[in-house]
């Protein structure tokens, strides 16, 4: 054909992106597509379509160059700016409120796929790397594989960027499992690294048909005095597996990370079933010495847990009145009349609160105190509509009254202390133990109330909380103690309410750990034996002093433990006794407990070790927000219909992924 007068047709009407490759040309009556790369002529009739172009383009060579540059228009480059995946912002301009998305240091892949990195201007279209950040955008926000086979992905992908070859469910699962052995790899190192030891949580998740998944969480303080924590397996168990198999497990999971002689402790639920795991693993552990304390400090309890137990068994003794108070608002509710009706009454008693009625959302327990809590407050108004108002037929009793109340006050100092714990800007371990304290003594002054109903609830629950207390006051006690601005007076100030006359005893008990403790991290401090290759290990009540072939050669071994033993006989004081000896550090609300310890390390070496080892049991396991939740977490229902190996890539790998974005 002959171009010699043929024009260029510029029109608004070539929406397609394809048109940014091509010239569309006419002569006469005819239209022809020019390939702006290899300058190849197509029809470019409007009846024609673009699919040919688009398969063109695809098949292109001199078109690589110009990569995916060409799909952005100048306008549009002008408008939004360059787009790089590491560091962007969306939308900036559109959304001037508190709601303007930003995404910054983006981190898909930066780290091993640098060749990849994607420049709008010069790069070529990379198909491994965009198939490595679908997969990373699928574990991130949890979207189902199965996204990747939907006919309107599939659109959208296609017109978005016509090079991506899609891929199908089998293809991206198995990339889910390669970004999760890749990340598997780093997390491994980071815990080969850790200056400290760690605590590991378990929490038993439910999916569909039934199933459960067993999440073992790892929890620690790193080198830069950072509290920490990764998911490290999510196993499917059988709902009717033993004690012995579900130890056994978690054992082979503390194996293969490489972390059994690293662990603290252990995190388990208030419940039989973990008092049984919690023995087989320690014997374990303490058969290898690997337990400090004896093992004292390695089987602790969920304080959360312990916290809605009680708050469960104390809402089951009212549960037929808190149903009463739900079908009394129900009743109010149910029409203008009525309410008009109560809001007058509410006026003649002289009851001014600005808060209203309503119905609790039962799954989540802190929602139920806040019903009671205001129904309460209308107590008078809703025995003056009794009084006038004949279809009111599920009225309280003034006994009923008398008990409601009482369980609403005990409802009132959980919720504070679940709070406590969930709002901490620094969850560490020491913020646990005048909580608990208080709860105690609560639970004791309960106890001697003359309402036999009262008293008998709160020996029930005293007697819950204090199997909690037996296992796990050690450990609150030795956090406490190494937070500065306490030390061993808040200990010194709350057991002689607790214990009365025995509280010198109790005292002694947690000084004796104390020191215990202290000493363990002593004999494994490398200022005691780094240098020498040494390794101090407490046998038989005495110190041993163990070495290798080549240390045996060493002539100043002796020298060694001579100076060990006589430093400790001459009163040279220890980190502990100077740290305890000194004035206590200010109280102050914006106090952060790992950075004294971070900027005291040098002045408590071996005090410090074992602060990062204390401070980093997470006393409570449960996530903030299903602090007050009734029941356990609950796996997506897409995931849950993977194969159990890929739905432990994928939740490891999540959990992973957002960290690192996190820090």
């Amino acid at each position: 054909m002959d171009m010699s007068d043929a024009v260029i047709v510029k029109s608004s009407r070539l929406k397609s992106v394809v048109w940014n490759d091509f010239d569309r040309i006419k002569k006469g009556d005819t239209c022809v597509a020019v390939c702006r790369h290899c300058k190849k002529k197509l029809s470019g009739s409007s009846t024609s379509g673009t699919s040919h172009l688009r398969n063109h383009l695809i098949r292109c060579q001199r078109r690589s160059s110009h990569g995916i540059a060409q799909f952005i228009s100048a306008r549009e480059k002008r408008k939004e700016g360059t787009l790089a995946i590491a560091n962007f912002n969306i939308d900036q301009d559109s959304n001037k409120d508190d709601n303007t998305v930003s995404l910054v240091n983006i981190k898909f892949e930066q780290a091993q796929l640098k060749e990849d990195s994607v420049n709008t201007g010069t790069s070529n279209f990379d198909q491994r790397r965009s198939r490595f950040d679908l997969a990373r955008m699928i574990i991130l926000h949890g979207y189902p594989l199965a996204m990747v086979e939907h006919v309107g992905f599939r659109a959208f992908i296609k017109n978005l960027q016509p090079l991506f070859e899609l891929v199908s469910l089998n293809k991206v699962e198995a990339d889910c499992i390669e970004i999760y052995e890749r990340e598997r790899k780093k997390v491994n190192e980071m815990l080969d690294k850790l200056p400290g030891k760690i605590s590991l949580s378990a929490d038993v998740w439910n999916a569909v048909d039934d199933a459960e998944y067993l999440c073992l969480t790892s929890n620690y303080i790193d080198e830069s005095w950072q509290l920490r924590r990764r998911i490290l397996n999510f196993i499917r168990i059988d709902p009717s597996h033993t004690e012995d198999m579900v130890s056994e497990a978690i054992m082979t999971c503390l194996m293969d990370w490489d972390i059994d002689r690293k662990l603290f402790s252990m995190i388990l639920d208030s419940c039989s079933t973990s008092d049984k795991i919690a023995v087989r693993i320690g014997e374990r552990l303490l058969q290898n010495r690997f337990l400090y304390c004896n093992g004292q400090l390695f089987d602790i309890r969920c304080a959360a847990n312990v916290i809605n137990t009680m708050v469960q068994h104390a809402l089951g003794t009212v549960r037929e009145i808190v149903n009463k108070i739900r079908q009394t608002i129900g009743y109010i509710k149910s029409s203008q009349i009525i309410l008009a009706k109560f809001n007058v009454m509410a006026k003649e008693v002289g009851i001014l609160s600005q808060k209203g009625l309503f119905l609790d959302n039962p799954s989540q327990w802190n929602s139920t105190y806040s019903m009671l809590e205001v129904a309460l407050e209308f107590k008078d108004v809703l025995i003056l509509l009794q009084e006038n108002d004949t279809a009111y037929k599920v009225c309280l009793s003034e006994v009923e009254w008398e008990r409601v109340t009482a369980v609403t006050s005990y409802l009132k100092l959980f919720v504070e202390v679940i709070n406590v714990f969930t709002k901490s800007k620094y969850p560490t371990a020491n913020i646990y133990f005048p909580e608990l304290c208080d709860v105690k003594l609560h639970l004791i002054e309960w106890s001697k109330n003359s309402d036999e109903f009262i008293s008998s609830l709160a020996s029930r629950l005293r007697s819950k909380f204090d199997e909690y207390w037996e296992k796990c006051s050690l450990g609150l006690a030795v956090a406490a103690m190494l937070d500065p601005r306490f030390k061993m007076k808040l200990v010194d100030y709350y057991y002689p309410q607790i214990f009365g006359s025995m509280s010198a005893n109790r005292i002694e008990e947690v000084f004796d750990g104390v020191k215990a403790l202290y000493n363990e991290h002593s004999i494994c401090s490398p200022l005691a034996s780094h240098d020498q290759g040494l390794a101090w290990q407490v046998g038989n009540g005495s110190l041993l002093l163990q070495g290798s072939a080549k240390d045996s050669r060493d002539r100043l071994m002796g020298f060694d433990k001579f100076l060990h033993e006589t430093t400790q006989g001459e009163g040279t004081k220890s980190d502990l006794d100077k740290y305890l000896e000194e004035p206590l550090f200010p109280r102050n609300v914006d106090f952060n407990i790992l950075n004294w310890w971070r900027v005291h390390t040098p002045r408590y070496p071996v005090l410090s070790m074992m602060a990062r080892n204390v401070l980093g049991i997470p006393m409570s396991k449960v996530a903030p927000e299903l602090a007050f939740n009734h029941s356990a977490r609950v796996l997506d229902r897409d995931w849950s219909s993977l194969n159990p190996a890929t739905v432990q890539a994928l939740v490891c790998s999540q959990d992973w992924i957002r960290s690192e974005l996190e820090n």
